[in-house]
């Protein structure tokens, strides 16, 4: 692999982890009154995400919409079948629960993601519409309306956002 194209991934990493990192910091702003900072920081992650969607384009890595769902199913299947599952027995084996619940968490709801882009790939060009919601919790989510307990974390149907 060539050095321009692992420095592409490793900004591609980077940017992304920094998106998602300072929309949790605006999210912190913003629950502490600091509505002025919490705006710069969901500025400063709708920045990385256009550094990160650049470099991923530059890396051929975004294909037509078929592509992407098998490369989404792969992703997805990669992190609940091997990923997650050595974090989670690192975790045990450290008793570090809150990381064992985290890891545990997002195993679960990494198998419904993967079964989910898998439909949309079997119905691909259906076009049917379909509402998704997505717990806040855990993350977890659902096809059509949401269950009144989260199956992963048990938060109440309250807890569900719809994704637009």
């Amino acid at each position: 692999m060539a050095k321009t194209e692992q420095d592409l991934q490793a900004a591609f990493a980077g940017e992304s982890q920094a998106n998602r990192k300072y929309l949790a910091f605006a999210k912190k702003a913003e629950q502490e009154g600091y509505g002025q900072i919490a705006r710069l920081f969901r500025a400063a992650a709708e920045a990385e995400t256009i550094h990160a969607h650049n470099h991923l384009r530059e890396l051929g890595a975004i294909k037509g919409t078929r592509e992407n769902l098998a490369a989404a199913i792969s992703g997805e299947s990669y992190e609940f079948q091997q990923m997650y599952p050595a974090m989670i027995k690192d975790a045990e084996a450290e008793g570090n629960k809150g990381a064992l619940r985290s890891f545990t968490i997002a195993n679960e709801v990494e198998k419904v993601h993967a079964a989910l882009y898998q439909k949309a790939l079997d119905q691909f060009g259906s076009n049917a519409e379909t509402d998704y919601y997505v717990c806040t919790v855990c993350g977890h989510t659902v096809e059509g309306e949401p269950p009144d307990t989260c199956p992963v974390c048990g938060a109440k149907k309250q807890a569900f956002k719809k994704v637009d």
